[in-house]
């Protein structure tokens, strides 16, 4: 029993990895598409690469959206709206003009006397009242209509269905009068009718002016917007989508053939109905384990890749649920593309997967990253070449844009290059393809933009990882490294000579660290904080005498030396308590490594030379240096605080200085389980030189001034 549970142990990290990414596979194949995917790639006019290709089953040749269109716009451009016929207009017009005419009269017969004369009519008032019935009649009896804004611009043309009891009858629109054309009709008849009464024309006139005759004019000829909007949808349900059909057994295209508008036509139309095809349950299930397999032959490499070149990530559990977590979101959001109308997988910012990656990892893993997650959407794409040709470019472009993220600019910077990407491949892929730039589809521009903006999320979204995962970006690094931070602040009031030293070795190891390769950002952070322990008892490290009173006059060395080794153990503590990342307490622990506290160790060693010596009161915990940057920083430290203490600055004793130290650290086997090659070692040492030498080269003595004779 025993023996297998130390054999689970054993093979837990392993087993917990690979069930993480069983899980994603899963999770993924559930969401891939389980329409049939078309196994050809063709664009209109290059010849087709394949065999011929014969119809297997019957299917529609469908018409293209433009045709659609255009037969759409016929059909609107012939459509005749429908009217009704108000019979109820004329009665209230009767009604409304004797209303007001009534009311009137008597201010109407006292301003034109011609409406007082008797003939052997009635009165001229009551002719006036009867003339109008007259007009209206007529009027109303042809119809007056008014033309909806929608077809204002061709109201002299449009032709029109008339309902009146119940029967449709076509009509033109100019058959009508417009209240403007009832008025004048009504004006002009009335001056005829009354032109029998007087001639004095000017007083007629002023009487027809004072009628209301506007008030009392209507349209009768009236817009049925229900029926018309039902008709017209009818009228375009109708519209046949398909133009023609191809039985099964004959041919679709001929290899070699040039794909022309029809021969594109049909490739489409058998492409739809291919894919929509789903089959039988046994044939779903087929292509449901046909996408388990693809994608798990992805997970697989993407995990090999990972178990093979980098360890590092490996070995940390949460770096592999990160990467799972991006990876099965971007490709839920290539899914939810698929099935929203009208959304393009092409405002989907896969380019954040590499630049995200790069952040916190390394931009290796991140453009392989990346190429995994986009062939796997590009199951989700209408045309998958295209997609895969477009987002790589992309992704190669979003890593070499953002090589080093310590400012806010560079990712708008990054945003303007990817969107520029995309948009010249996108524009040579098309020129390669239709040979001419007028029928470029300028939406994909858009998409285009969308996408680029999506990049800006980048900054909130590395600040949530960080919060969530625990990681530190570069960001955070320089944040890190400001010496206005709290805990440096407290470091240059309570030790300023371990903060003048700190910042000497974050510039050392910053420079070895560009030449070698390694994280400079990092290094020169971990540096800043490598020795914040201090603060806690500062005069008992030299740098901090300034008064030259030294606390281990009085103590034995066994003590003093504890006292040195404890800033190792107070300085995690001030990290934890601030809430540092553990790469930057990594330089805590590690840049002393297991080394001795040899200025003690000695003097104990030459004044009880019989004595036996507990080595371990004189040692630090560890751990020794397990990354590049740490180790950069053991050899920063420890020859920054040698170079304090040389007699001279000459560039033997700086060679010789910086040999010795890197060289007994090397023998005492410090590097052991860092990162670190000889060659980068002996790279570094050629650094330290050149940098201690500027810092310590000879200066001009400038001569005295004489005093001037009087």
């Amino acid at each position: 029993m025993n023996k297998y549970i130390q054999r689970l142990k054993k093979y837990s990290q392993a087993s917990y990895r690979i069930l993480l990414f069983v899980a994603a596979a899963v999770i993924i194949s559930t969401l891939m598409p389980r329409e049939s995917k078309f196994r050809y790639e063709y664009n209109k006019g290059e010849p087709w690469r394949y065999e011929i290709l014969i119809a297997p089953f019957d299917f529609r040749i469908y018409k293209t959206q433009q045709e659609i269109q255009v037969e759409k716009d016929s059909i609107l451009k012939k459509f005749r709206p429908y009217f009704i016929y108000d019979t109820a207009v004329v009665k209230v017009a009767h009604q409304e003009f004797r209303s007001v005419f009534s009311k009137n009269t008597s201010i109407y017969r006292q301003k034109y006397p011609f409406l007082n004369l008797k003939t052997n009519l009635p009165d001229s008032s009551q002719r006036v009242v009867q003339m109008v019935d007259t007009i209206l009649q007529k009027v109303y009896a042809k119809g007056v209509i008014e033309i909806p804004d929608e077809y204002a611009d061709k109201k002299n043309e449009l032709e029109l269905m008339l309902v009146y009891d119940n029967l449709a009858e076509p009509f033109m629109a100019n058959e009508f009068y417009t209240l403007r054309s009832a008025y004048k009709y009504i004006v002009n008849e009335l001056a005829t009718g009354l032109a029998f009464s007087t001639d004095d024309f000017d007083a007629i006139e002023n009487f027809i002016s004072e009628l209301p005759i506007n008030d009392f004019l209507h349209t009768n000829v009236i817009m049925d917007k229900v029926r018309t909007q039902s008709k017209k949808e009818t009228a375009l349900k109708n519209l046949a989508l398909t133009n023609g059909m191809l039985m099964a057994g004959q041919r679709v295209i001929e290899k070699g053939e040039i794909i022309d508008e029809e021969g594109l036509k049909k490739l489409n139309s058998y492409k739809k109905e291919y894919e929509s095809r789903v089959g039988t349950l046994s044939q779903y299930n087929i292509r449901y384990a046909g996408q388990v397999l693809v994608t798990s032959m992805f997970m697989a490499s993407l995990f090999l890749f990972i178990f093979f070149y980098r360890k590092d990530v490996y070995g940390k559990l949460k770096y592999i649920s990160f990467l799972l977590l991006i990876l099965c979101t971007i490709i839920v959001m290539a899914f939810l593309s698929h099935r929203i109308p009208d959304v393009s997988i092409y405002i989907i910012p896969f380019t954040i997967l590499p630049l995200i990656v790069r952040t916190f990892m390394d931009s290796r893993l991140g453009f392989f990253f990346s190429v995994i997650a986009i062939i796997m959407a590009s199951f989700f794409a209408e045309n998958s070449a295209e997609f895969i040709f477009l987002q790589i470019p992309a992704c190669i472009a979003a890593i070499f844009s953002l090589y080093k993220m310590a400012r806010r600019a560079q990712i708008v910077r990054s945003a303007i290059l990817i969107f520029i990407t995309y948009s010249l491949f996108y524009t040579g892929l098309h020129l390669i393809q239709d040979g001419e730039i007028r029928t470029i589809d300028y939406n994909y521009f858009m998409y285009f933009a969308i996408n680029a903006l999506f990049i800006l999320v980048l900054y909130p979204l590395i600040y949530i990882f960080e919060k969530l995962f625990g990681f530190v970006s570069d960001v955070t690094l320089v944040e890190l490294s400001d010496t206005n931070h709290p805990l440096l602040r407290k470091l240059a009031e309570t030790a300023p000579g371990t903060f003048q030293h700190s910042i000497q070795v974050g510039n050392l190891a910053q420079e070895v660290a560009y030449k070698i390769g390694a994280n400079p950002l990092l290094v020169r952070a971990g540096a800043m904080y490598h020795d914040i322990g201090k603060t806690a008892h500062p005069l008992y490290f030299t740098e901090n005498q300034i008064s030259g009173i030294n606390p281990h006059d009085n103590m034995d060395f066994e003590n003093s030396a504890k006292v040195v080794i404890d800033h190792i153990e107070g300085g995690v503590k001030i990290a934890h308590k601030h809430k540092l990342p553990q790469k930057i307490i990594d330089f805590i622990t590690t840049h002393q490594g297991t080394t001795k506290t040899k200025y003690f160790y000695n003097s104990f060693a030459n004044k009880y030379p019989d004595k036996e010596i507990n080595e371990a009161n004189f040692s630090y915990p560890g751990p020794t240096p397990f990354t590049k940057e740490t180790a950069i920083l053991m050899m920063a430290d420890s020859i920054e605080a040698a170079s304090r203490s040389l007699k001279e600055y000459s560039n033997e004793a700086i060679d010789k200085l910086v040999e010795t130290i890197v060289d007994t650290q090397i023998e005492e086997g410090q590097f052991v389980n860092a990162p670190i090659t000889f060659r980068e070692i002996t790279e570094a040492k050629a650094v330290f030189k050149d940098k201690l030498k500027n810092i310590y080269h000879a200066r001009v003595v400038y001569p005295k001034l004489n005093k001037k004779k009087k």
